[in-house]
């Protein structure tokens, strides 16, 4: 099979050894994939049957539920940021999706909906991310009104910590004791724990968790990577050398001459770049792997190319693969070397990449020359 370059290559059984690792750290807790965001932009449609031994899944809005629901996804859906209008009520209705509620507003939507009575929803308590969710004080009151309109088997309890990747922070504390205290003696199923509290915070788990950038084998935690967690990278960025440079020491390359070669250099030039999704920002001497073999990126980051010096390595050719990022070079470690979080470049690849599914047992590798 021929690909057009770069592409990313999914490990879909990475995939699900992730999943699986969620459930042996979470035993006793129903796991709510999140696939938000195109799947932390693996793919939403591809990921979500991959995980269809998942309980549940979570994505941001309805748009992307109803995505599911068209690609045949029969497990529950939970809508996390909810619906802020009565289209989008009756859309969760329709396609039988389970809306967050955290403010007084949907209260009233839901009130005035006569369909609403067939809805399972999840009532959000902001207990100090403050972001959405419902304050402490008006919480009580408004999940009594919620039981009153769909019933109490209706309505799971959930928050959101805002430090869970912080090991032993008081916020974190603070925060599940308010939750529990606010929650407790109720029967309704409650949810915690996101990627970092799924492996910090075994008091979060509850009833179900949360698990997103975990699933897609990538740590939640700075200056750890996910091997150290048991957890192995679905999506390996990859691309190929397209062309061979040969400059002399004191020519310099790129956008605004940012490198000059210290000696005599051979450069080979990647079909990656900024509208691909590879970080503009890498610092001075991040690598990529050529072949298997670490070789600097030189000069800026262009939309769709980037320029790596190859001296060092004289049998790459014109067509000679390159790791931009996954197996072998951590994008925690990418993520790193451009001054950002591994959430940023997973959702940043861009929608010209194709995502290519590893092959079991052949060759994986992709030709787009």
């Amino acid at each position: 099979m021929t690909v057009q370059c770069p592409y990313a290559l999914l490990d879909l059984d990475a995939l699900r050894a992730n999943l699986a690792r969620v459930r042996v750290l979470a035993p006793r807790s129903k796991v709510l994939a999140v696939v938000k965001a195109n799947a932390y932009g693996h793919g939403l449609e591809e990921i979500a049957h991959a995980l269809r031994a998942a309980d549940g899944f979570a994505v941001a809005r309805v748009e992307e539920a109803i995505a599911l629901r068209r690609a045949h996804v029969l497990q529950r859906i939970v809508v996390l940021s909810g619906f802020w209008d009565s289209d989008q009520l009756t859309a969760c209705i329709h396609f039988r999706l389970e809306p967050v509620i955290h403010n007084l507003a949907q209260i009233e939507l839901l009130a005035n909906c006569s369909g609403a009575k067939s809805l399972r929803v999840w009532l959000k308590l902001d207990s100090g991310m403050h972001r959405l969710g419902l304050a402490p004080e008006e919480f009580p009151q408004v999940l009594a009104q919620v039981t009153s309109l769909l019933g109490p088997r209706a309505v799971t309890l959930m928050t959101h910590l805002a430090c869970a990747d912080e090991f032993g922070d008081c916020t974190t504390q603070a925060q599940l004791a308010l939750f529990e205290r606010l929650t407790a003696g109720l029967e309704a199923e409650r949810s915690i724990a996101n990627s970092a509290a799924i492996l910090a915070w075994p008091r979060a788990h509850a009833d179900w968790v949360r698990p997103g950038l975990m699933l897609y084998g990538v740590s939640p935690f700075a200056g750890r990577q996910a091997q150290e967690l048991g957890l192995t990278p679905v999506m390996t960025l990859k691309s190929r050398v397209i062309a061979l440079k040969a400059v002399a020491k004191g020519e310099a390359v790129g956008y605004g001459r940012g490198w000059t070669a210290p000696r005599p250099s051979r450069l080979g030039i990647v079909a990656a770049g900024y509208g691909d999704g590879y970080p503009r920002e890498v610092a001075l001497d991040t690598k990529v792997l050529v072949e298997g073999q670490p070789a600097p990126v030189v000069g800026r980051v262009s939309m769709d190319l980037i320029s790596v010096d190859l001296t060092d390595l004289p049998q790459v050719r014109i067509g000679s693969e390159v790791t931009l990022w996954g197996e072998g070079l951590p994008v925690e470690h990418l993520a790193c070397q451009a001054g950002t979080i591994p959430y940023t470049l997973l959702c940043r690849v861009a929608a010209r990449v194709p995502r290519v599914i590893k092959q079991v047992n052949r060759d994986a590798r992709q030709s787009c020359l």
